[in-house]
């Protein structure tokens, strides 16, 4: 095979240098594109984060209306003479281990409870200004401006590469966190059930009678 020629050395230099240059516009793009889908991905779990916060208070509002209205059954009772006998008294609810487990000792007026759900910050995850080339990423042969972007481009992927894993960690850390929240308000809805079920059992006993 003959040897190339200077003029041909530079030529072949050239082409590498333009295909190198186009690929790191791809993978730039590339970079790009999943840190978008990741700010977008993080933006549902905010807003969902956000729906099960309504949830959860509802269930807790729930859980204060149902007290009130053991406590309006209570004074009907005594008023129609149905609790003179203490086996006819009703067991406080709230003193029950599942209502305990689920909303504590209920001395706590559970809707001023502290929502653990925080909301993400999706501009933490922004793509920062490049700081210019560092000349860390390429072997430079042309020594040019095709060089320079591709040593931009590359600096910016590193860039984003970085946000992307950042932003891995903080997804699995608040998929965690809704996971925690579903399963509560999951257990505060079979327990509202159960309250409801008693106090209907309740007020029917107190209307037949």
């Amino acid at each position: 095979m003959a040897e190339l020629s200077p003029e041909e050395i530079q030529l072949r230099a050239h082409q590498v240098t333009d295909e190198s240059l186009e690929s790191t516009r791809r993978i730039l793009g590339m970079a790009i594109e999943s840190q978008d889908a990741g700010i977008k991905t993080i933006t549902m779990l905010d807003e969902q984060g956000e729906q099960l916060n309504r949830i959860e208070e509802g269930m807790d509002q729930i859980n204060k209306d149902m007290r009130e209205a053991e406590k309006n059954l209570t004074e009907l009772n005594k008023c129609c003479g149905l609790c003179v006998c203490p086996c006819n008294r009703t067991k406080n609810f709230e003193s029950g281990k599942a209502y305990k487990t689920t909303w504590g000792d209920g001395t706590v007026n559970s809707t001023d409870r502290v929502v653990s759900k925080q909301p993400g910050h999706v501009v933490d995850y922004q793509q920062p200004a490049s700081g210019g080339t560092t000349g860390g990423y390429i072997t430079r042969v042309t020594n040019d401006a095709r060089e320079d972007e591709m040593e931009e481009n590359l600096n910016q992927v590193g860039n984003i590469l970085g946000n992307l894993k950042n932003m891995a960690l903080g997804m699995g850390n608040e998929i965690d966190k809704q996971n925690q929240q579903i399963k509560q308000i999951n257990d505060k809805a079979e327990v509202n059930k159960e309250r409801i079920e008693q106090a209907n059992a309740k007020a029917k006993k107190l209307i037949d009678n």
